[in-house]
């Protein structure tokens, strides 16, 4: 049996080693929380690059219609970064690359007070030429997607044009067709397709629809305006 005075010192060692925490090795070290970080793109998310004047490029793609054109993220965004394109140029350019449809903003426009960026689909063999109206948040709209959706076919007058012209189709690029001011400020932007049953027919009809932004030129949404 050990001493009382070597027993105590030799309990009071063991208590304070127990109540300590091992040392944290530096593998181990916490990190702080990642903070999230902007991303860059084009079109309706909140942090995306805004499209306005300075998304317009000029440049040559004529490299691009070669037999072996350069992969990647597409032919043409790469001429464009290394012509010195703005990032914003890119972005549109690499949204429109997303979609399979190859191209840029090649022009813009500001129409009682609502952005229009002019695309150019420089590869296509028909239909070079695009729209995109930009509202006050950004946000953008292509007045040649889903012209005949659910809500536009419900229509009466579109109904009625069908009856008598079941094989139409729309054919891109809509036209810009007037304007017209909208209740407490607000303005509605018309354009108008053509509607045949081939590329080389002659027309069977136009689709003129409304697109329509409040006073502070947000987007609300759109109308059928005509079919005739």
């Amino acid at each position: 049996m050990k001493p009382l005075s070597v027993a105590v010192p030799l309990l009071l060692v063991l208590a304070l080693s127990a109540c300590q925490k091992p040392a944290v090795s530096p593998a181990e070290t916490a990190r702080p929380r990642d903070v999230a970080v902007q991303t860059t793109g084009l079109g309706n998310d909140a942090t995306a690059v805004r499209i306005d004047a300075g998304a317009v490029w000029s440049g040559s793609t004529d490299a691009c219609r070669s037999d072996t054109p350069p992969g990647g993220e597409g032919c043409v965004v790469q001429a464009m970064r290394a012509a010195g394109a703005t990032a914003a140029a890119i972005a549109a350019a690499q949204r429109l690359a997303a979609q399979d449809t190859p191209g840029y903003v090649s022009a813009w426009d500001d129409q009682s007070g609502v952005g229009i960026a002019t695309l150019e689909f420089p590869l296509r063999a028909n239909t070079n030429q695009g729209t995109w109206l930009v509202d006050a948040s950004g946000r953008t709209i292509d007045v040649d997607a889903d012209v005949l959706d659910d809500s536009a076919r419900a229509d009466a007058q579109v109904k009625a044009f069908f009856d008598k012209h079941p094989d139409a189709v729309p054919f891109a690029p809509a036209q810009p067709a007037g304007t017209a001011p909208l209740p407490d400020g607000g303005v509605r932007l018309h354009y108008s397709t053509p509607l045949r049953p081939c590329h080389a027919c002659a027309d069977a009809g136009t689709l003129t629809l409304g697109y329509d932004f409040d006073a502070q030129r947000r987007y609300i949404g759109r109308q059928v305006l005509e079919v005739r």
